[in-house]
């Protein structure tokens, strides 16, 4: 059986030694598809694989008519909207993610971009602490546990809301549950946002809720960009002098934000959240385990589709 690492932005070499001896010890063959530059070499790579390692990179109905012979795909990391899951099924195949894998290295990114925004992005200016301060993490999943459990270590008081995770369960994690969203952002002054982009929550991080956060509001943002109402943010962030955004996906409207709010926005050039050694072997080496499993075992435990 033949599986296809597809990375246009490589994992590191420690991660593809463990990818590879995972296979090898499973009798299966690589293929190694790194930093390509068209989807026409995608669609080569993809003829005759019986599976696919992706990490940002797209699979779309397109590809999926090439794979002929394609029965998995594993997104090595939690979001997998950059896989047609509607296409996939269509073509009896299996996509997965490897949830928790990278949670902790994009825990520590959303930490360290709220202590960057509390000290005015080191301008040398006076800014503040984080302890004492509220924080609301909106989605209580793999990452917003571990942004719960280092903000302890700030002293901050920890709220949270998912409208999928029981109340029982956040509280009993030492986090104050909320009832809604909009309570969330009443209560708290500092947000870690941790929701995936779906049909329901594209532009649902708009004027109305942020308009609701206290003063000296900072809003994180290390899930997805759109997210975000773009351009009702831009109007937030005029009516409100005091608000500051920052990310690790870059907003579309990149250059009005910088142009506009230079001293309360800031944006990676590129998403950084799980780019850590870390978490490049983790997910890539879960990735692969969860393949191996598949093929041989049939096991779906984190099926997607």
């Amino acid at each position: 059986m033949k599986v296809l690492i597809a990375t246009e932005k490589p994992f590191a070499a420690e991660a593809v030694n463990g990818i590879e001896r995972v296979f090898e010890k499973a009798g299966m063959q690589i293929l190694l598809l790194e930093k390509y530059t068209s989807k026409a070499q995608v669609l080569e790579a993809v003829k005759d694989v019986q599976a696919i390692i992706i990490r940002s990179d797209i699979i779309d109905a397109e590809v999926l008519n090439a794979a002929k012979e394609l029965k998995i795909v594993v997104r090595a990391g939690a979001g997998y909207d950059n896989v047609d899951l509607e296409a996939a099924t269509a073509h009896n195949v299996v996509v997965m993610n490897t949830p928790g894998q990278n949670s902790n290295a994009v825990a520590e990114l959303a930490l360290g971009m709220m202590v960057y925004a509390a000290r005015n992005f080191y301008d040398g200016t006076s800014g503040s602490e984080l302890m004492g301060k509220k924080l609301g993490i909106h989605a209580y999943g793999n990452v917003g546990r571990n942004v719960a459990r280092i903000a302890k270590g700030f002293g901050m008081d920890i709220y949270a809301y998912d409208a999928f995770c029981p109340a029982e369960v956040i509280e009993k994690e030492g986090v104050k549950a909320l009832a809604s969203a909009e309570e969330l952002y009443e209560t708290c002054q500092y947000i870690s946002l941790h929701i995936p982009a779906t049909e329901e929550t594209k532009n649902s991080i708009n004027y109305a809720l942020l308009s609701k956060m206290p003063p000296k509001a900072v809003l994180v943002n290390t899930a997805r960009k759109e997210v975000i109402n773009e351009q009702e943010l831009v109007k937030l962030m005029e009516d409100r002098q005091d608000f500051k955004y920052v990310t690790d996906i870059m907003p579309k409207n990149d250059n009005e934000l910088k142009e506009k709010f230079a001293k309360r926005y800031f944006s990676t050039p590129k998403k950084m959240g799980a780019q850590t050694s870390e978490a490049n072997n983790n997910a890539g080496i879960a990735a692969a385990n969860q393949i191996v499993d598949f093929l041989l075992n049939g096991n779906t435990k984190f099926k997607v589709n």
